[in-house]
C-alpha cells in the first residue's frame, strides 16, 4: 500500500514526528480483538494497533473474576471472527471466554499488535492533515485493571508516578472503539453514610479481590441483577465457608427459567463437546435454532404489538412459576416484579432462587441507611413492594465483614473517560448532551467526528440476543469504509449530520412500541432524563 508507506515517511521524519498508525483500535475485548481479527483475514492488513488499558485480553471477561462469573447469553450464539469452539457448557465462565478469546489472538496472529497497560486518554481531530491525534497514557503495570476513579483516587493517595509513567501522542487515520458497555463501575452510594468508619473490607463485583478472606465471614451484597445473582448462589456454597450473606434488593428481577433442566445440562456439558467435534454441522445447526429462538423470544417479550401484549403475561406466568417452584415461599411476594417483562434485564438460569433456601442468606428489601466499623443498620421501611399499606417501621442492625457491590456500571457515559474533540472542535459529550443523549447513525458513527467508528456504541444492545452478534455486523460493516481509506482511495468519511438526526429519531421513536419506552420502568437502560441510550428497537 504505497499510500500507507507516504504517511510513514512523512511522520518520521516531519517536524513534528509522531509515530503513526494506519488504523488504531481502542481495547482489547471481544469487539477490539474482532476487529483485529478481521483485518487482517478480510483487508490482509496488519497496520494496526490495539491499546489496552488492562494487562490482558478479554476486557469485561478479562477484569470480571468474581467468584460465579459466567456467560449469561447462550454462548452456542457466539462465534467471533467465525473461530468456532465447542464450549464446555451453555453458560460458560469467564476465565474459559478471556482463554477463548485469547486463543482467537494467537489463531490470527495479532498477539503483537496488542499494547497493554496503555489508556487512550484523548482524541482530536487534525483538520487540516485528516487525522487523529491520540494522547496515550502509558500506566503502571496493573493500575489499569482499576476503574478511572481507583486510578484517580491511587494517584491523590500516593502521587501520580504510582499509577502514571508518561503520556505519549501519536497520531492515527482511523480510530476504532473497542470500548464496551461494562467498563466504568459505580461506586459507593453516596447518601449512604458512615462508610468511612467501617473497618471490613469493601470491593465492586467487577473489580473483585481474590485476597480478601470470606472464610467465616458475614458478607453484605448489594444489588439483584446479574453479577449478584451469579455470585451469591457461589458465596452460598458450603465450601465457601460464608458465615452469612445478607443481599439487598430495590426490586426484584425477572428471572427465565434455563434452557434446559439441570439433568439434561449435566448431560448436554457432558456429551456435546463431543458430538459438536465429530459431527459436521452439528454446531452450526445447534447455533441457528438457538438464533431463531432468541429473535421469537424478542417479539413474545419486548414489542409492544398485539401478539406481544398477547404471549408476554403468558410468559411472565411462566417465569413466576419457576420462582414459586424455585426459590422459598417467604419470598414470593417480595421476588414478584410489578414491572413488565423485559424493561429491565432479565436474569437466565435459577441458581439464584436455589440458593435462597440457604439458610445463610437473607434476602431483604429494606434500604441500608448507615455504615458502622462492623456492622451496618438497615430499614425503617423498604424499597418492595412499593403498595405495603403498612410498611415496616423496624430497624436492624446486622453484622458486616465485608461489603460487595453489585450495582453495576456507569452504562450511559458512553466512551467514558475518554476525552473525543471533533471537527471545529467539537466535544462529542457535549454534541450528544445538545442532542438529548448519547447517539450514533447504526451505532457505528457520528457526525462531525470523521474516521471513528464504534462496535458497540448506542443503541447496539437488543435485550435479548447475543451481543457479539452486533459487533461482528459493526465490525463488517466498518471494513467497507476502512478498506479504501487504507488504498488511497478516499481519506476520511463522515456521516451527514441530517442522515444521524434522522436515524436517531426513527430509532428513539421505535423504542416507544417496546417494553424499552420511557416511563415504564426505571432501569439502566434510560437514563434519568429518559433517554434510552442502550438498546436497539
Amino acid at each position: 500500500m504505497p499510500s500507507v508507506a507516504s504517511i510513514h515517511k512523512r511522520h518520521a521524519y516531519g517536524k513534528d514526528a509522531h509515530t503513526y498508525y494506519p488504523v488504531l483500535i481502542v481495547g482489547a475485548g471481544e469487539s477490539g480483538v474482532a476487529m483485529g481479527c478481521r483485518l487482517k483475514q478480510v483487508l490482509g492488513t496488519d497496520q494496526f494497533r490495539i491499546f489496552e488499558r488492562q494487562s490482558g485480553i478479554g476486557g469485561t471477561w478479562w477484569i470480571n473474576r468474581y467468584p460465579g462469573a459466567a456467560c449469561d447469553m447462550y454462548v452456542l450464539t457466539d462465534p467471533v471472527c467465525d473461530s468456532p469452539k465447542n464450549w464446555s457448557t451453555l453458560h460458560p465462565s469467564g476465565p474459559e471466554i478471556a482463554q477463548y478469546l485469547a486463543d482467537v489472538c494467537e489463531e490470527y496472529q495479532i498477539v503483537d499488535k496488542i499494547q497493554f497497560h496503555t489508556d487512550v486518554k484523548n482524541l482530536q481531530w487534525i483538520e487540516q492533515d485528516e487525522e487523529w491525534e491520540v494522547t496515550l497514557s502509558h500506566l503502571v503495570p496493573g493500575t489499569g485493571d482499576l476503574s478511572a476513579y481507583e486510578r484517580e483516587q491511587l494517584a491523590i493517595e500516593d502521587g501520580s508516578h504510582a499509577v502514571y509513567i508518561k503520556e505519549e501522542i501519536v497520531r492515527a487515520k482511523v480510530v476504532v472503539s473497542g470500548v464496551g458497555g461494562l467498563v466504568e463501575p459505580k461506586t459507593w452510594p453516596k447518601d449512604i453514610p458512615g462508610i468511612e468508619d467501617f473497618e471490613g473490607e469493601i470491593m465492586h463485583t467487577a473489580r473483585w479481590d481474590d485476597e480478601i478472606d470470606l472464610q467465616n465471614k458475614d458478607v453484605v451484597v448489594f444489588g439483584s441483577g446479574c453479577s449478584a445473582a451469579q455470585v451469591v448462589p457461589e458465596l452460598a456454597k458450603p465450601e465457601a465457608n460464608v458465615r452469612s450473606i445478607t443481599q439487598l434488593m430495590r426490586t426484584p428481577p425477572w428471572v427465565q427459567p434455563d434452557l434446559l433442566p439441570p439433568h439434561l445440562l449435566e448431560k448436554w456439558d457432558r456429551w456435546m463437546p463431543t458430538l459438536c467435534t465429530n459431527i459436521p454441522g452439528l454446531s452450526r445447526l445447534l447455533r441457528n435454532n438457538v438464533f431463531l429462538m432468541l429473535e421469537h423470544n424478542f417479539f413474545a417479550m419486548f414489542t409492544d404489538s398485539a401478539y406481544g401484549r398477547w404471549k408476554r403475561p403468558q410468559i411472565e406466568e411462566a417465569f413466576l412459576a419457576h420462582m414459586r417452584k424455585m426459590a422459598p415461599e417467604k419470598y414470593h411476594e417480595v421476588l414478584t416484579p410489578d414491572y413488565s417483562l423485559g424493561c429491565k434485564r432479565r436474569i437466565i438460569d435459577g441458581t439464584w432462587y436455589r440458593s435462597l433456601n440457604s439458610s445463610k442468606v437473607e434476602l431483604t428489601t429494606q434500604p441500608l441507611t448507615r455504615v458502622h466499623a462492623k456492622s451496618v443498620t438497615i430499614g425503617p421501611g423498604s424499597f418492595y413492594p412499593r403498595n405495603q399499606s403498612n410498611p415496616s417501621d423496624e430497624v436492624r442492625e446486622i453484622p458486616a465483614d465485608v461489603l460487595i457491590l453489585g450495582n453495576g456500571f456507569e452504562t450511559n457515559k458512553w466512551l467514558h473517560p475518554l476525552k473525543m474533540t471533533g471537527k471545529g472542535g467539537k466535544d462529542i459529550q457535549e454534541l450528544w448532551d445538545e442532542r438529548g443523549g448519547a447517539q450514533a447513525y447504526l451505532g457505528i458513527a457520528m457526525d462531525q467526528f470523521p474516521n471513528f467508528f464504534m462496535l458497540f456504541g448506542p443503541n447496539t444492545a437488543t435485550g435479548h440476543t447475543s451481543v457479539i452478534f452486533a459487533t461482528e455486523n459493526a465490525v463488517n460493516y466498518t471494513l467497507k469504509f476502512i478498506k479504501p481509506i487504507l488504498e488511497g482511495k478516499v481519506s476520511s468519511y463522515e456521516i451527514k449530520e441530517e442522515a444521524e438526526r434522522a436515524w436517531t429519531k426513527q430509532l428513539q421513536d421505535q423504542l416507544q412500541k417496546t417494553v424499552f419506552r420511557r416511563g415504564l420502568c426505571a432501569s439502566w437502560y434510560i437514563t434519568e432524563d429518559g433517554w434510552n441510550s442502550s438498546t436497539y428497537p
